[in-house]
């Protein structure tokens, strides 16, 4: 490792530097750094090299594990502990407070609100200062929250909107019969031609077409809340005898409404969810609390109409608000004033445009990560040290220089700024460098460079400084394709996009670019890939296929993993089930299954884990005794195939599978893809859990080029490159650019202007975020766009494209 040598002086009185000796865990190799304290220090490498195993694995989890050792043993039991490391030792590490990219999905519930703690403040707003009817009596600040029994509008029970079903949905082919299937929310095979029977006996026409049945008949068969008992005499068969059974008839509504509430199947709960829709509450109008919450106001208006105003005008609001609360109410100016403080940091990281009443699943990682970080520039903590895991992801190259501020005022508060990062412009401001590599998986692990930015150029094996000391300046511009055909959009209203009209051109690479909260997002992954599935079926569009390719979880358990996900575990069992062991005892495929009994180890049930219940402190997990972690029992263990078992295969990464299944095509083919997309690092039984968004994003489109379509698909990807190196980038969109070049089209909603200067086609969106949004700035070649000089992204595009932004490039960029 190259470590910059510390400054000649007299040695201080504290040692300035958070010192780490043997770090191991994950794939570090026994890593000894040293890293100043009191500066903004950026972790960098290609992914998987171990830079987040170092920052977070290891010097956010010490630190977390020594505060807890301090915690009173009663106390420890309530919060939630992570492990010790492996590291034989760090001297100088203060507190920390880590800012991660969860990984989980907050719950509907969760808002921007409730994220940064804005709503407590504007719920005390309206309880101490607001405007109530004559003669009303004043209401606590819970009275205002539609997340609690005192607040909630009891109708929906604070959700703002109730789930409701239409003879439209539930029997969308009225020309069929019941027998045919009319009634298409009923589930299918056994169940469904049950209730058909059941309607049979109870005297229903089920041969007629269902346009045809009495209006009281359909009305009674679709919404009854009577569940009768009849005597089903089912038809015999010639090779088997069914005897009479007792049915219980149920409306096509009441199996929607009891499948979607209560149903642990994922999918059955997505398909009763297309035969319902969202109404609005009928009671609260969708604003989610109680009449006399409602009758109480605040500059005019309900706490439910600030909540619903971007956080740009509510600000604007509270400027004012205060003069025409009651007279001499000083509360009014106090409550705020400190509102107004707590908003200024949300809309300094560019997220003005969001409502306090947004909804936390519809924020992507990146927003709900700077919606923390808003929140700790308040709370005036010094000497501790952050841990931030890539707070640029998902934000315009305009919103990064309000992050870098951002960033500095956390250091100059007097703490200590730990990022991991991989936008290079975060890289060049950083005070000290820690670059890990040089590869990913097995090939990384290691400490390449510890120091100022600017030495680092000398680190012959860092890709980091490949790209970060990169020439830039003209020639940038590629010869752009032209499109085979095009996708009109026309009148665009969704969201904040207000009449839109737009052509996405087909067989070349789009861009879709401008500041966070611009549109998009809504209009790429919903009305773009909507309109394009429903033209699908047309004989002469020229789209034949739609892949969208997001960053979603691949599955939510640890039982998900990258082998089941992709079909190779299929394949595996497969070849483990024709091994001489396993047919001479009769084997079957699914022995070798960790998520049924057979096969796997019943002490753990497969997990590899068990849990270890502790007086008076939180559960904590080990290793399998029995197992020790492989999963199997030993009988299934015994079975080898080309001398590995079957939980030695699943610890294999795809790299060293690539090799160990070069013989089996089926399972090469999907090992070759995961590589060639640059996840060959990974290993095979790596748990979804512990999978990023864009590792989710990449193994979903590896799964998908391993198909080998020929048929002109248009491939949609949300910000492919999130946390991605500059390198993996290249890797990337070399298979990107591939599927265009084998007569395909992609879309890509991109913040990355290297990964735009390389498009065919840029649609810029803004100028602003929210309703400063919504419209089409520019379209255009990336040059061409970069020369007009129209927009927030122009700038950035030309000064990639080594152009000055305004100057002719050719044809002049579109402009709406």
């Amino acid at each position: 490792m190259h470590q910059s040598t510390e400054p000649a002086a007299q040695a201080p009185a504290v040692d300035p530097f958070v010192r780490v000796r043997g770090a191991r865990e994950h794939n570090l190799r026994g890593v000894d750094v040293d890293i100043p304290r009191d500066a903004l220090t950026v972790f960098t490498g290609v992914s998987g090299s171990g830079k987040s195993s170092l920052a977070f694995g290891t010097l956010y989890a010490e630190a977390q594990r020594r505060y807890f050792e301090s915690v009173a043993p009663y106390a420890r039991r309530l919060i939630h502990q992570i492990g010790a490391p492996k590291v034989d030792s760090i001297t100088g590490l203060p507190p920390a407070v880590s800012l991660e990219q969860r990984r989980s999905s907050p719950g509907s519930r969760s808002s921007v609100g409730t994220v940064t703690l804005l709503s407590n403040s504007l719920r005390m707003l309206f309880s101490r200062a607001g405007t109530y009817p004559p003669g009303a009596g004043r209401l606590d600040s819970d009275a205002f929250s539609p997340n609690t029994a005192a607040g909630a509008c009891p109708s929906c029970h604070g959700l703002g909107s109730i789930h409701r079903t239409s003879e439209e949905l539930l029997v969308p082919e009225p020309e069929l019969s019941i027998r045919q299937g009319a009634v298409a929310a009923w589930p299918g095979a056994w169940q469904g031609k049950n209730l058909r029977d059941i309607l049979e006996v109870l005297g229903y026409d089920v041969d007629a077409p269902w346009r045809s049945l009495a209006a009281k008949d359909r009305e009674w068969i679709l919404f009854t809340e009577e569940q009768p008992v009849v005597t089903v005499h089912p038809v015999r068969d010639a090779d088997r005898i069914q005897r009479p059974y007792q049915g219980t008839y149920m409306s096509a509504q009441h199996y929607v409404m009891r499948t979607f509430s209560d149903s642990k199947s994922a999918t059955l709960r997505a398909r009763a969810e297309r035969f319902l829709t969202d109404s609005p509450c009928p009671v609260c109008e969708g604003r989610r609390l109680r009449p006399e919450a409602l009758a109480v106001t605040f500059a005019g208006r309900t706490i439910a109409e600030l909540a619903a105003l971007p956080l740009t005008a509510l600000d604007s609001v509270l400027a004012d608000g205060p003069a025409t609360a009651p007279l001499g109410n000083e509360a009014a100016r106090v409550l705020a004033e400190d509102l107004r403080s707590r908003i200024g940091p949300v809309v300094e990281l560019g997220l003005g445009y969001l409502s306090l009443d947004r909804t936390a699943p519809t924020l992507s990682a990146g927003e709900l990560q700077r919606l923390r970080l808003a929140t700790q520039l308040r709370s005036g903590l010094f000497g501790v040290v952050y841990v931030l895991d890539e707070p640029s992801a998902g934000l315009h190259p305009a919103d990064t220089e309000a992050l870098l501020g951002v960033l500095d005022r956390l250091k100059a508060a007097g703490n200590t700024v730990f990022v991991v990062e991989h936008h290079l412009d975060v890289v060049r401001h950083a005070d000290w460098l820690v670059d890990v590599g040089p590869l990913a998986g097995e090939h990384g692990g290691r400490v390449l460079y510890s120091g100022p930015p600017q030495e680092l150029a000398g680190v012959a094996e860092s890709a980091t400084a490949r790209h970060l000391f990169a020439a830039r300046g003209p020639g940038r511009v590629r010869a752009v394709r032209e499109a085979t055909g095009r996708v009109r959009l026309d009148g665009v209203h969704r969201h904040n996009l207000r009449g839109v009209e737009v052509e996405f051109p087909l067989g070349v690479f789009t861009a879709v670019t401008g500041v966070s909260g611009s549109g998009k997002s809504t209009l790429v992954g919903q009305v773009l890939a909507r309109e394009v599935g429903e033209r699908l079926a047309q004989p002469q569009f020229p789209v034949r296929r739609l892949v969208e390719v997001d960053q979603k979880p691949i599955g939510r358990t640890p039982r998900s993993n990258l082998a089941t996900y992709t079909g190779l575990f299929d394949v595996v069992r497969k070849l483990f089930t024709a091994a001489p062991q396993a047919r001479a005892r009769g084997w079957k495929a699914g022995r070798f299954s960790f998520n049924v009994p057979g096969g796997r180890c019943e002490t753990c049930q497969g997990e590899g884990f068990v849990s270890v219940e502790l007086l008076f402190l939180p559960r904590t997990y080990a290793p399998c005794p029995e197992c020790g972690g492989a999963r199997y029992n030993t009988e299934t263990l015994d079975v080898r195939y080309e001398g590995l078992n079957i939980a030695e295969v699943l610890a294999l990464t795809v790299e060293s599978a690539t090799a160990f299944f070069a013989e089996v095509p089926a399972a090469a083919r999907s090992l070759r893809a995961l590589e060639d997309i640059g996840l060959g690092y990974l290993r095979l039984g790596q748990p979804a859990t512990e999978l990023s968004g864009g590792e989710a994003q990449r193994i979903k489109l590896a799964t998908e080029l391993q198909r080998q379509r020929r048929d002109h698909t248009l491939y949609v990807l949300d910000e492919p490159t999130t946390g991605l190196h500059p390198a993996d980038v290249r890797v990337l969109l070399g298979q990107l650019h591939g599927l265009v070049d084998a007569g395909h089209s992609v879309v890509v909603v991109e913040h990355d202007m290297e990964v735009v200067a390389g498009a065919d086609w840029v649609i810029d969106l803004g100028p602003g975020g929210g309703a400063d949004g919504g419209r089409i700035v520019a379209t255009g070649a990336p040059a061409e766009v970069a020369a007009a000089g129209v927009g927030r992204t122009a700038g950035y595009l030309a000064r990639v494209l080594g152009q000055e932004p305004g100057r002719e490039a050719g044809r002049e960029a579109r402009q709406t």
